[in-house]
């Protein structure tokens, strides 16, 4: 046979990732404020969307008026797009398991979803709604407060009041290494040679920092931290700075050495480790500076009769138009090739991005109306009731990828009755029943875990061969290992640890 080169015609199927499909598929994965800034990056560069003035009320008639306007549009493949989002017939995309079978939308804006006693919020096709600017209860004033002093700076304001020339120097230089806790993590020594003075200086000026506020600020250990604090309180005496300096006889839990050592009785020991307690172990955390940002849910479910209502929060989606009169007047002007092909650009990625946040909505209401589905008995009864579930169950219930439903429940929140949860806790393992009944969720065995806990005797601190014992006796079947880890995860000590915490309490 002979070797040589030649041209051959084949076929082949591949499934190609355009532009638009992986701009959808990010869209899935982002929450509400995230799609709210996205929408900000795209209002810059596409000059032919918009957003909406006033509430949802003041644009009922959009649609319509948007019809009115492309009737003087060229035709165009883009104008017949639009015209089929306006009429509901948007195309199926197997990727994103888009399904077009929420569109019938009743007159309240509610769509009616399959399923017993539940109803959902649906989408829109030509618009994607929220309030805009201040809303209705005025501006946010606490937007506009400044930002609090940090520990550096508040430290650093103590030293030039306190130092000047050369000490002013080393100060600062020591406050630059002071962590957020407040504690040194710089070397004296090695901070000496590099500032080319003697150590007896640099410890002159970290012992003035350490008088500064906050009290216990500058020490390189937590003994260092709360020997501070005692002395500021006047309390360090040698029987309180013999139990500073013993402060893992403490974690221990052995007393009756601390009290042999500080050559106190058990009610003075008491008193002292009560005095400790009063103490903070991080003193630089209360000039922290990060704000705590409050969680925005994604969905709302609330009770309807004896079903439920779910609904899309719209109040953190900016409402999205695409200006037909703009680009009328654009396309009425436009001559060379260049500047068309970019108009029609804009058009295309402005009906798109809108088609997207749309099968958006309508994929998580989708996904949130089967988790609540198969949930009922958490949203009506408690933790106590929730059952396991699966990405897999979800998606083969609703006639979705596991993908899609991955993303749908990531980064949201959901708000219910029963308070803010995360999409994702609705899913979890499931754990065996010791009678061979219907299996329970680990969530709910995490909850019972804990309420034992809680519940428990300070003389007869649960083991967790006990926990296990009572768990079965409860009707589940799980193992030693299994609770221990789940105690783990919650942040829960051992047996023994708990014992000398109640110990310590006592």
């Amino acid at each position: 046979m002979a070797l040589g080169p030649r041209l051959d015609l084949r076929q082949s199927q591949s499934l190609v990732m355009t532009p638009q499909l992986q701009q959808a598929i990010r869209l899935l994965a982002l929450s509400n404020v995230e799609i709210e800034a996205y929408i900000a990056g795209e209002l810059e560069k596409n000059p032919l969307l918009e957003l909406a003035r006033g509430g949802a009320g003041d644009n009922e008639n959009a649609p319509e008026q948007q019809e009115r306007d492309s009737d003087n549009a060229p035709a165009s493949p883009e104008a017949a797009s639009d015209a089929m989002m306006r009429e509901g017939a948007i195309s199926t995309d197997s990727p994103l398991d888009m399904d077009g079978a929420l569109d019938d939308r009743g007159d309240d804006g509610v769509t009616p979803v399959r399923g017993e006693g539940l109803s959902g919020a649906g989408g829109i096709a030509d618009s994607f709604s929220t309030s805009q600017g201040f809303g209705e209860d005025g501006p946010d004033f606490d937007s506009f407060a400044g930002s609090e002093t940090g520990l550096h700076e508040h430290l650093m304001d103590q030293a030039r009041m306190r130092f000047s020339g050369p000490e002013l120097v080393i100060a600062s230089q020591l406050i630059g290494q002071i962590d957020e806790a407040g504690y040194l993590e710089a070397d004296v020594l090695q901070l000496a040679y590099a500032l080319q003075v003697s150590r007896a200086e640099v410890e002159a000026v970290l012992a003035a920092i350490q008088t500064f506020d906050p009290v216990g600020v500058g020490a390189r250990s937590l003994s260092e931290c709360l020997m501070l604090q005692a002395r500021e309180a006047d309390r360090c005496d040698p029987a309180m700075e013999t139990l500073i300096n013993n402060l893992d006889l403490l974690a221990k839990g052995a007393l009756p050495h601390l009290r042999r050592i500080c050559g106190v009785d058990e009610e003075d020991l008491a008193d002292m480790i009560r005095e400790l307690r009063g103490y903070d172990p991080k003193p630089g955390l209360r000039f922290a500076s990060d704000e705590t940002q409050a969680v925005i849910p994604d969905i709302f479910v609330t009770p309807q009769g004896a079903g439920w209502g779910i609904e899309v929060n719209g109040a953190t989606l900016p409402r999205v138009l695409v200006n037909r009169v703009y680009y009328t007047e654009l396309s009425g002007g436009v001559q060379d090739k260049d500047s068309k092909a970019w108009l029609s650009e804009c058009l295309a990625s402005a009906n798109w991005l809108i088609k997207a946040l749309d099968q958006r909505q309508k994929t998580i209401i989708k996904v949130a109306t089967e988790i609540v589905k198969q949930q009922e008995d958490f949203f009506r009864k408690g933790v106590a009731h929730l059952k396991p579930m699966t990405l897999k169950s979800v998606a083969e219930a609703i006639e979705m990828h596991e993908s899609t439903v991955s993303r749908v429940t990531s980064n949201k929140y959901l708000s219910c009755p029963r308070g803010l949860f995360e999409l994702k806790y609705f899913f979890t393992s499931a754990i065996g029943s010791a009678d061979g009944g219907e299996a329970v969720s680990a969530e709910a065995v995490k909850n019972r875990i804990k309420a034992l806990i809680v519940a428990e005797d300070p003389r007869k601190v649960l083991s967790d061969d006990t926990l296990v014992e009572m768990l079965r006796g409860e009707g589940f079947d799980i193992a030693r290992r299994t609770v221990a880890k789940y105690r783990e995860g919650m942040g829960i000590g051992s047996s023994v640890q708990r014992r000398r915490q109640k110990a310590l309490a006592g």
